[in-house]
């Protein structure tokens, strides 16, 4: 299978900096653009307050004469306000409608005809009026190819019973109020392009300062040799980082724990195996001396015999170094029952050798695994109602189960009883492997577990007892099942005490 390896899509800092800078830039062009538009309407109400001053002045100006007609006589300051100065221009008309509408409330200013009474000709009239007397009307134009902003105003004049229309009319050149206004929005974009830098480079920063316990948890593993498996410190780490180390650090102690093993196996099996080979060499040379014919092959058999243990404890060995291999465990559905029986089959023979007697038998339906055992007559009646389903690795689940029943038959002692049966209890299932030999002080139970442990001098004297490692592989396969192993006491014996009972617990299916 070919592996592909794809690259990261950026680190922490790609990615802060991504998502703020951004968020940041936005934030602030919105902020700017709102700015803007508030300075612009800011300026436009100033300028446009200054245009409605002599508006005013004018429109109160206009009064009648004797005769009827109306003069305006505008104040000395209302014609400073009307002089243009350099880069503004000043517009202004005041003129008498005529003939005499009904109202000029919203008229539209373009259709009706005026007279003159001051200033400028064609000054450009809005669309519409204001819907009340005195209410200015705002609104850009073009007079003789200069920009302008107006303002009009309309009044009704009365006097002895007559009446009057007035239209005043006040404009200026925009020139001073854009250059006004491009100043303030330049001066507001520079301060704006200021901040953004200055937040820029407090982001950067702020990122970088955040990432640096990072860095520093980098350069530690990189400068770490190759057999420092101590744990990572996390002191110094942020503490979203703290799961992430403490995963580091499991993962770690796992390799630790496998590299220790694998020691621990190498120096074991080295130990276990120089023995037996130094025998076996002894006994060769010894044979090869002997003259005699009877006594050389009794150093042969004797050799023979050797290899056989040798090649048990070999066998067992290379089932221990595959039992603590960590890689994935394929789980299905494995009946227990049919499991036991086929154990039994093949460890028939062998206990027969040992004149002992190897059954297999269903549980009942109440039994569960640790509680009493049923006579062996009862449990052959009960043996096609019980059912046993685990969800495990049936080869493990198979190795675990011969070394259990292997176990028994080395150590029950000859004409014994072993009795392999099968159940369900809650969320387990169990398959338990009981005997009537000479049992083991509950004491020492658990130290039989532990690699070329025999259980002390209560079974070193026995025949056949074994290298110490049946129990350690069962429960090594048991545990890579996701289940375990229980020693309790098993059936009572002719001596007035009871034998051993290991029960195989792993998930039920």
């Amino acid at each position: 299978m070919a592996w592909t390896h794809r690259k990261a899509p950026g680190g922490i800092r790609y990615w802060l900096l991504m998502l703020l800078i951004p968020g940041v830039v936005a934030l602030l062009l919105v902020d700017s653009w709102g700015d803007y538009r508030s300075l612009t309407e800011i300026t436009e109400q100033v300028y446009d307050s200054a245009l409605l001053e002599p508006a005013k002045v004018l429109e109160t100006s206009v009064e009648f004469n004797a005769d009827g007609s109306l003069r305006i006589d505008p104040p000395f300051y209302a014609q400073v306000m009307l002089e243009s100065r350099a880069g503004s221009r000043k517009y202004f008309r005041v003129e008498e409608v005529g003939p005499e509408l009904p109202t000029l409330a919203a008229a539209d200013a373009r259709r009706f005809q005026g007279r003159g009474l001051l200033g400028m000709q064609g000054l450009p009239r809005p669309e519409r009026l204001a819907e009340h007397e005195g209410v200015p009307v705002f609104y850009d134009a073009t007079y003789r190819g200069d920009a302008v902003r107006m303002v009009a105003l309309w009044r009704d004049l009365h006097y002895r019973g007559m009446h009057r229309q007035v239209l005043v009319l006040v404009g200026e050149s925009t020139g001073v109020r854009l250059h006004t206004e491009r100043e303030a929005g330049l001066a507001a974009l520079f301060r704006d392009g200021r901040m953004l830098l200055l937040v820029l480079l407090l982001v950067w920063l702020s990122v970088e300062w955040a990432l640096r316990p990072l860095r520093r948890l980098r350069r530690e593993v990189r400068a770490r040799k190759v057999d420092n498996l101590m744990p990572l410190d996390t002191a110094h780490v942020p503490r979203e980082v703290v799961p992430l180390v403490n995963a580091v650090n499991h993962h770690i102690d796992l390799y630790r724990s496998i590299l220790d093993r694998q020691a621990q196996f190498l120096a074991d099996a080295s130990h276990q195996l120089r023995t037996p080979l130094a025998i076996m060499l002894t006994q060769a040379q010894y044979a090869q001396r002997e003259q005699d014919m009877s006594r050389l092959r009794e150093s042969l058999s004797a050799i023979v015999l050797q290899l056989g243990r040798m090649t048990r404890l070999t066998e067992q060995l290379l089932s221990l170094a595959n039992a603590n291999q960590q890689h994935n465990v394929v789980r299905e559905q494995v009946d227990l029952n049919a499991l036991a029986r086929d154990v039994v089959l093949q460890y028939l023979p062998l206990a027969r050798e040992q004149n002992q007697d190897l059954g297999w038998a269903a549980p009942c339906a109440a039994d569960g695994a640790d509680g009493a055992q049923d006579s062996q007559a009862e449990q052959q009646a009960a043996a096609s109602s019980g059912n046993a389903h685990a969800l495990a690795s049936e080869s493990g689940l198979h190795e675990a189960l011969a070394n259990l029943v292997h176990n028994a038959i080395n150590h029950a002692g000859r004409g014994a009883t072993i009795t392999v049966a099968a159940g369900m209890q809650g969320e387990w299932a169990w398959v338990s492997v009981s005997d009537n030999g000479p049992g083991l002080d509950p004491l020492l139970r658990p130290s039989v577990f532990v690699r070329f442990e025999r259980g002390g001098a209560q079974r070193q004297h026995m025949r056949g007892s074994g290298s110490g490692l049946g129990l350690a592989i069962a429960l090594a396969y048991a545990e890579r099942n996701g289940g375990t192993i229980v020693l309790e006491d098993g059936d009572p014996n002719d001596a007035g005490g009871v034998g051993l009972r290991a029960v195989l617990k792993v998930p039920a299916y």
